[in-house]
């Protein structure tokens, strides 16, 4: 188990265990990420899609958990190629994974080129002129390092539409066109009954089908499980990896991944009818006991999982026991019920449990009013954040790369080389 250095000090405690919880005791909350569960949900991914590669999307601090550190624990796990979303989440990736394959979702804007052939990583393209101007800084600069070609098949994003995307299909089988992957979007993956997906996948598995040579990718984290069809050369999970149910329909197949901790800073007690909370909008109907913890919205904890006299909020675990929330979030502070625990069970000091022990990303987000995604990209970095496994991570043994998976080449020097067939007017 390791923490973010900045919560360690480094000297003068005489164990390491000490040493943690003296820097942990400086925060409200902790933040533990389970990197070997985030592994174990990218082999289950990888298994399901066998054949195809299986990526991992680690886009946004790796949905909160962390890019540096996932990427690193899933590269240790063989994983070789990463999709993240900016140029800035790219240099931040590179430094942590020096090998491996690294496309920007973002797509390419005029005079970035050097910027991707510096960190050697590949935008992924969606747009004509995008294409152009991709294409003159590499025909000045001599750089072959491959870019991605994204298609809209339905979502109406980003992407090339099919015009567009048909217009290209003479540069792609005159060779030598640097595309190191044909991919779209599913609009709605998660609804297997959704006609959308049989829509998708024929009109990607057309277009596809005429860029020759060149690997394909369609399915994100809830695509891998609607069947091989949809998987082509190359997956790209994200919130699954995280824990996040991409079959919401069924059971979650993967591993809890994040856990939030809160630390009681008071414990008080109140009489029948007092009210709790901005606007006073819960009421105690006995008396009652509070447990304050250090956590509120400005830490992620969104305030739509308040509760009132009306309605009950979200639960938090206290002493091994559910426990409601009483009134509003505020925005360091929740108030906690917790009169029916056992006297003495929770004491100021104690931590008590936001997400894990049975509380779901998924639960989570229910009670949020929104989706797992936006629960893991909110979480604040006023926690002390702890990874644990990931350390000593043996590879799955390959016989040989899929397809697609070279590496990109070093920057060449800037020369002058022959002009790609022109783009479309």
């Amino acid at each position: 188990m390791a923490s973010d250095p900045k919560t360690i000090p480094q000297s003068g405690l005489p164990s390491a265990e000490a040493n943690q919880a003296a820097a942990l005791a400086a925060y409200g909350g902790v933040l533990t990420v389970d990197l070997d569960a985030i592994i174990a949900n990218w082999r289950k991914l990888e298994k399901t899609a066998v054949p195809a590669e299986c990526s991992a999307v680690i886009k946004a601090d790796a949905y909160g958990c962390g890019a540096e550190q996932v990427s690193r624990a899933l590269s240790k796990a063989g994983c070789r190629t990463f999709f993240v979303a900016t140029l800035e989440e790219a240099r931040k990736v590179r430094a942590a994974v020096p090998e491996s394959t690294i496309y920007v979702l973002g797509g390419y804007f005029q005079n970035t080129g050097e910027h991707y052939a510096k960190i050697n990583c590949r935008p992924v393209i969606g747009d004509l002129n995008e294409l152009a101007e991709w294409d003159v800084f590499c025909r000045r600069s001599g750089w072959t390092g491959g870019a991605a070609v994204h298609i809209d098949t339905g979502m109406n994003r980003l992407g090339l539409t099919l015009a567009d995307a048909q217009a290209i299909i003479p540069r792609i089988n005159a060779g030598d066109h640097g595309i190191t992957l044909v991919m779209s979007h599913l609009v709605s993956a998660e609804q297997l009954n959704s006609p959308m997906n049989a829509k998708q996948l024929a009109t990607f598995r057309s277009i596809a089908s005429e860029f020759t040579g060149v690997p394909a990718a369609l399915a994100n984290s809830s695509g891998i499980f609607l069947g091989a069809p949809f998987q082509f050369d190359l997956v790209r999970p994200g919130a699954a990896l995280y824990g996040v149910n991409p079959t919401p329909e069924a059971d979650n197949p993967m591993q809890p991944v994040v856990e939030l901790k809160a630390r009681i800073v008071q414990i008080r007690n109140i009489e029948r009818g007092e009210s709790v909370g901005y606007g006073g909008t819960w009421t105690a109907r006995r008396p009652t006991k509070l447990a304050i913890i250090a956590v509120g919205y400005a830490d992620g904890y969104f305030r739509a999982a308040s509760s009132n006299d009306g309605t009950r909020g979200a639960d938090v675990i206290v002493a091994g026991k559910r426990c409601p929330i009483a009134g509003r979030i505020s925005m360091d502070l929740i108030a906690i019920d917790i009169t029916d625990l056992p006297p003495n069970a929770a004491r100021r000091g104690h931590m008590v449990t936001l997400l894990g022990d049975g509380i779901t990303v998924d639960e989570l987000a229910h009670h949020f009013g929104t989706i797992g995604y936006e629960v893991l990209t909110s979480l604040g970095h006023r926690y002390a954040r702890v990874y644990k496994g990931g350390d000593v991570v043996e590879p799955l043994e390959r016989s040989a790369l899929p397809t697609g998976a070279e590496q990109p080449p070093s920057p060449p020097p800037i020369e002058q080389p022959a002009a790609p067939p022109p783009l479309p007017s």
